[in-house]
């Protein structure tokens, strides 16, 4: 088993935002994201999705995005991205999800010998003062961190001796410094060595 991380696929087969809007770069992108994928990744590989899977506002909405991942080689791990609003409940996710595919949120997966984990993170300070910090930010931030140590306790019940963490996160875990935060915090406190951040 080989393992892929991707993200932010924004797939929009049943709601009308076709992600050329951004550009011809993106013209008939989920063409040649099949056609990639279906050339590298085989049946028993792993695909982690690190968020903004789906446009869709409402679950109801992804039916066919769902079934077009399903098509797609391997096995698939996602977590919810900012994008991700028709994400309301990891039960109803769960419910409509094709067998390819398994959903995190506040838990862990474990593959062969690596636990598979994450969460969707958030915007990391650039400063003490920095201004795009507010306090909603803020208590979104602190909240993510929760979720994280969640996700990290889940994976560290499941992860046996010689076992590999990996962690998911749609926000990078970082600011463009790079410097510590409680997010790196907790990567440190829980050993974890692999962290697939998106965004």
């Amino acid at each position: 088993m080989r393992i892929f991380a991707i993200s932010d696929l924004h797939l929009s087969f049943e709601v009308d935002k076709p992600m050329d809007i951004f550009g011809g770069l993106w013209l008939n992108h989920t063409k040649t994201l099949e056609e990639n994928w279906q050339s590298v990744v085989k049946e028993d590989d792993l695909v982690l999705v690190a968020g903004d899977l789906s446009w869709a506002m409402r679950i109801e909405d992804t039916k066919q995005d769902f079934e077009y991942l399903e098509r797609l080689n391997g096995n698939k791990i996602i977590i919810r991205g900012n994008h991700e609003y028709w994400w309301k409940s990891i039960s109803a996710v769960r419910e409509i999800l094709p067998p390819s595919v398994k959903a995190l949120q506040n838990d862990a997966i474990k593959v062969g010998n690596y636990v598979i984990t994450g969460t969707r993170g958030w915007y990391v300070p650039e400063s003490q003062n920095d201004p795009k910090f507010t306090a909603e930010n803020k208590k979104i931030f602190d909240r993510e961190v929760i979720r994280l140590e969640l996700c990290l306790q889940a994976a560290k019940k499941l992860a046996e001796e010689g076992n590999t963490i990996i962690c998911m996160m749609h926000f990078p875990p970082f600011n463009h410094k790079r410097e510590e935060n409680p997010f790196t915090q907790l990567f440190e406190k829980y050993g974890v060595k692999k962290v697939v951040y998106a965004h």
